[in-house]
């Protein structure tokens, strides 16, 4: 069944406009009025409904009923992630949140290719937003992951976060499966270099400011990889596959 997502209060009973995006989409695969859809407004669970109108640009749906489905992992972990190079932060985004991924923090390092500022910025966030939106509606999360701002690094690691950061880093001598293994499930943030990894200086930084240095295996992974890996890999030890 079509799964959208809709930026607005879903009550049962009443008809609602459809964003336009999802006004086309329907237009293009031809789907009637009647068809059956699930909505869902991040808020949880999600809303049996039925197409109402559709035209090339505009459609609207019947909402007709709750239904309290999730599929959340039982602890938020967050992705910190430098900015790679060309659109593979879109494939990061993409697979993060069908792995279950509660946070995006992009963070700018220092070998990151790519410099994001104002206006180029605020387009890459929104591109960004629109990726966690199409990734939840086809994976069937019903809570949209949150989408931090670009951050530097270093500025970064000076705010607080919730649970133990993870630095993945190659040069780390204790695994991430097997603290994984050994420690309870919790919150957790996973920080990613970009192409090169980071810097030895922000290595240090991140450790200074409290994170676990732990690594991926004796393989070195891809800035696309390393992150997805990871969160499989928690996924596996703390029971969320």
């Amino acid at each position: 069944m079509p799964r959208f997502y809709v930026s607005q209060a879903l009550i049962p009973g009443a008809t609602v406009d459809l964003p336009e995006a999802v006004a086309h989409h329907l237009h293009v695969v031809r789907q009637q009025p009647g068809a059956a859809l699930t909505l869902f407004n991040g808020e949880g669970g999600q809303y049996r409904a039925s197409l109402a109108e559709i035209g090339k640009r505009r459609a609207s749906a019947l909402v007709e009923a709750f239904e309290e489905v999730e599929a959340e992992a039982p602890y938020p972990v967050t992705l910190a992630q430098g900015l790679p190079e060309g659109s593979k932060m879109d494939w990061i985004v993409e697979k993060a949140v069908e792995l279950g991924v509660a946070g995006i923090q992009p963070l700018a390092a220092q070998r990151s290719v790519v410099r994001l500022s104002g206006e180029r910025a605020e387009k890459r966030q929104a591109h960004w937003q629109g990726v966690i939106v199409a990734a939840s509606e086809q994976s069937g999360r019903n809570r949209l992951a949150r989408l931090h701002p670009l951050a530097d690094v270093q500025p970064w690691l000076a705010t607080s976060s919730e649970g133990p950061r993870i630095l993945l880093s190659p040069r780390a001598t204790q695994s991430l499966a097997a603290w994984a293994r050994a420690t309870p499930a919790q919150a957790a943030t996973l920080l990613v270099g970009p192409e090169g990894g980071f810097t030895p200086q922000e290595e240090e930084a991140a450790i200074a400011a409290g994170a676990l240095s732990l690594s991926m295996g004796p393989r070195v992974l891809r800035t696309e990889t390393a992150g997805l890996a990871a969160l499989a890999i928690l996924a596996g030890a703390w029971g969320a596959i």
